[in-house]
């Protein structure tokens, strides 16, 4: 049995019975998300295309790769394509897929769908939903890996993905 408390957009609260494996069963709330995509913009010299987001929910702006909920039936790589130029105003021919995480399991079903795209294209068609009040910034990567140390970005998923992508030699 399940009861939704609260829905914004296409994001639920929602609180149900969970059978957990040592066969208790608890009482658990979970926000029901459709998931997200994230990407990591590098240009043809080997800079990261970043935004500078105001975040309602902490009061302040956030230094952050692009990304964006996934939309009802679209796919993960299509979500990444459309964020990309809504929120930087830039397209890419090349797309690398990096898997998932899973940033909030504690109280949240989201997964995140990582990707590096290249061969970037300035199209100038940003398209920011009305609650979205973003700057593009371009850093150089030894730019980028001193904001992440000295705490300047503290975004999850831009450290995850940066490091995703180092990991995987994607950049």
């Amino acid at each position: 049995m399940s009861n939704t408390i609260h829905t914004w957009k296409n994001i639920s609260l929602l609180e149900e019975q969970v059978a957990l494996p040592n066969n208790k069963t608890v009482t658990h709330t979970t926000i029901k998300h459709p998931g997200a995509s994230v990407i990591l913009p590098v240009t043809s010299d080997g800079k990261i295309v970043l935004i500078n987001q105001f975040r309602p929910s902490l009061k302040k702006w956030l230094l952050e790769l692009p990304a964006g909920t996934i939309e009802q039936d679209e796919l993960p790589l299509d979500c990444a394509k459309r964020e990309l130029e809504e929120e930087t105003g830039f397209s890419a021919n090349e797309f690398i897929s990096l898997g998932q995480v899973t940033p909030l399991a504690g109280f949240c079903d989201e997964i995140q769908y990582l990707f590096v795209a290249k061969e970037l294209m300035n199209t100038n068609r940003f398209n920011c939903d009305d609650d979205e009040v973003i700057e593009v910034i371009t850093l150089s990567m030894d730019e980028l890996e001193a904001r992440i140390i000295e705490g300047t970005i503290t975004d999850a998923k831009t450290i995850a993905c940066l490091s995703k992508a180092k990991l995987c030699n994607s950049i």
